[in-house]
């Protein structure tokens, strides 16, 4: 591991001044500041701190309370780091705090060797700058920057789970599929959307634009395109994520449109509420828990000089209530589905 003494070397400065530049001392200029820091993760040097120590930095992602997302993921990370002697910590992130501090400068500062990052966007400044070139072992839950070597992913079969689905609805007889998605803003959202379209073609299925609404707001975005949906013939709808299929729920209730005899719903990811919700939801399945052990073997890789790049887990569709046969007369007439590998 690099030291204060090491640093100061190669910079031709005192290992005072380095000391300071760590710690945002007022006395040191920015410019310098920076060529410490950057200096410093280059280096490797990890803090004052003797303890191992990586960090879980979470974006837009719930993660305090078991039902919430992020839990799981946390939770199997952290069995994994602990039990090989690393101290773990969950440090909140928002994008402005991306603005105010580089992220080899902010790793360096708190002594991270590694990170584990969940929730992070297409559009934040450390994805579409800093993280092409950070030589900082690093994985991405859902997100992927392929030519840095010292950044992995892990995330689920996107285009399998699609596939299920379609396949699912295609042998109930469903033709006309819908889609109600987020905003195509982060890797994941942009990859089950994609993966949308091609299950289709490997069904025989064309995909009706008018089928296909998408927003940022869930409750707006239902409420503005369900009606547009059934109006024109859907019979059933994929929803990018659970969240976003309660949603339909609501506004089907709303509108007296039962689940499923008038109109099917499958979500994506089986979070906890999936199984409560009446009827139960039929869901693409995220192993949160096993994700976070990955995003820990990833990272362990990458600590070690294996260049990983990713690991995808199966994501199996888990079929309950809330898909039934199509209620267009002669749905079901259609032919099979059709095999594919």
């Amino acid at each position: 591991m690099a030291t204060l003494n090491d640093i100061a070397a190669k910079l031709g400065i005192s290992k005072s001044t380095v000391s300071k530049g760590l710690s945002n001392a007022s006395d040191v200029s920015e410019d310098l500041r920076k060529k410490i820091v950057e200096v410093a993760a280059e280096m490797g040097y990890s803090g004052r701190r003797t303890q191992k120590r990586l960090c879980v930095l979470v974006e837009n992602m719930g993660y305090t309370d078991p039902n919430q997302f992020g839990y799981d993921l946390i939770a199997g990370f952290t069995q994994l780091a602990s039990a090989e002697g690393w101290v773990v910590d969950v440090v909140p992130f928002v994008k402005e705090d991306q603005e105010n501090v580089s992220y080899s400068g902010f790793m360096a500062r708190h002594g991270y060797q590694g990170a584990f990052l969940l929730g992070f966007s297409l559009v934040d400044p450390w994805m579409q700058g800093e993280f092409h070139t950070a030589q900082i072992p690093t994985v991405l839950y859902d997100n992927r920057i392929p030519q840095n070597s010292y950044m992995a992913s892990v995330g689920c079969d996107s285009a399998g789970g699609m596939e299920a689905a379609v396949r699912h609805l295609y042998g109930l007889g469903h033709r006309r599929i819908g889609l109600l998605f987020s905003e195509l803003d982060s890797y994941i959202i942009k990859d089950r959307y994609d993966a949308f379209f091609c299950a289709m073609e490997r069904c025989g299925l064309e995909v009706d634009p008018e089928l296909i609404g998408v927003g940022y707001f869930m409750a707006e975005t239902t409420h503005k395109y369900l009606p547009k949906l059934i109006e024109r013939g859907a019979t059933a709808i994929l929803c990018s994520d659970d969240t976003r299929a309660l949603a339909v729920y609501t506004e089907c209730t709303d509108r007296s449109l039962r689940v499923p005899e008038d109109v099917s719903i499958i979500g994506f990811d089986d979070q906890p509420i999936s199984a409560y919700m009446n009827p139960a939801l039929t869901t693409i399945r995220q192993d949160r828990t096993a994700l976070g052990k990955c995003g820990y073997y990833a990272l362990s890789c990458l600590l070690s000089g294996v260049c990983i790049d990713s690991i995808l887990l199966r994501a199996p569709l888990v079929v309950r209530g809330s898909t039934g046969p199509a209620a267009a007369p002669g749905g079901k007439s259609g032919k099979e589905a059709p095999n594919g590998s």
